[in-house]
């Protein structure tokens, strides 16, 4: 069975084209390597800083996330703060016009601070991947879908790497969180078939009952009682960004991102303690996922509002 690490290569284009071969490309472009059985899969928010969505669906899809820093902006501020409250192990890559003491200044205060700093140095960043791998979580198996299409012969075909479990061919999986029950056809990593498919694996998944038309980013392929659906999500713990310039409250209309899905909600209570929001649509969730709130409607600095920690 091959290793399997993805990394979330934000702050700067073209970086990730120089680490592998390009592949899925929409708002967020996929980038491969394989070497000796280690599958490295590295995401780039192509679409961002226009949208701001695709640096939250990479940074969800990741194990590893690589803050490349060509220079200071204002979209690699507002990368730095959103890398700041997420919870990616990170590297800090300098490109060759930021010093180490200028850098050190923008993340005094955060915990990106203490991180390893390395310089954009495409060897060394390859032999540094090459020691990562994606973290074993036992339980049943959840795969979140982050791109699919249709193929002839064969039917629909989600993307995504496997989080929580084994997939196995012939699972009978639900669509979270459609409610549509669908089953495992056949699998397929780095277009080898195989028989299933552990945490960290990039896999496409050949899905008997739903087509791909019913089928889109941000939903999970897991068994039936393994995720909510709700679409109202509660959390503790919320942590607002230091650097978030605007005055959201309850009623205020934002964005919620978890995990992949990124959705508009309404804010109905925040405290440092609590936190409700209600999403326009049913939400797959799990207790104890990060969540971010995402205000589009800021006027200046950095759209993310803050995190916590679903309940």
């Amino acid at each position: 069975m091959t290793t399997g690490v993805t990394v979330a290569v934000v702050g700067a284009t073209e970086v990730a084209k120089e680490l592998g071969k390009k592949g899925t490309t929409s708002d967020v472009s996929m980038f491969n390597t394989v070497l000796e059985g280690h599958a490295v899969t590295l995401v780039e928010p192509t679409q961002f800083p226009e949208k701001l969505a695709p640096l939250f669906v990479a940074l969800a899809m990741a194990d590893q996330c690589l803050l490349v820093v060509p220079e200071l902006n204002r979209a690699v501020a507002e990368t730095i703060a959103t890398v700041d409250l997420s919870d990616r192990p990170t590297t800090v890559v300098l490109g060759p016009n930021v010093g180490d003491a200028e850098i050190a200044r923008v993340l005094k205060g955060s915990r990106l601070e203490s991180l390893a700093r390395v310089p954009l140095d495409f060897p060394h960043l390859r032999a540094m991947m090459e020691g990562w791998t994606a973290p074993t979580v036992d339980g049943p198996v959840e795969v979140p879908i982050d791109h699919s299409f249709p193929v002839k012969g064969v039917g629909a075909v989600a993307l995504g790497v496997v989080r929580r479990g084994t997939l196995r061919a012939h699972d009978k999986l639900r669509l979270h969180p459609t409610g549509k029950d669908v089953e495992v056809r056949s699998i397929q990593v780095h277009d080898i078939d195989r028989k299933d498919a552990g945490c960290g694996e990039r896999v496409g998944v050949a899905l008997k009952g739903a087509d791909a038309d019913e089928i889109s980013r941000g939903q999970v392929l897991a068994p039936p009682d393994a995720l909510r659906d709700p679409p109202t999500v509660r959390g503790t713990e919320f942590t607002k960004c230091r650097y978030y310039r605007g005055d959201a409250g309850v009623g205020a209309q934002l964005h919620l991102a978890l995990g992949l899905q990124v959705v508009p909600a309404t804010l109905e209570e925040l405290s440092g303690t609590a936190v409700q929001v209600t999403a326009d649509r049913p939400v797959a969730q799990r207790a104890g996922t990060p969540a971010y709130l995402i205000d589009l409607s800021v006027p200046a600095g950095p759209r993310i509002f803050g995190r916590f920690t679903t309940a």
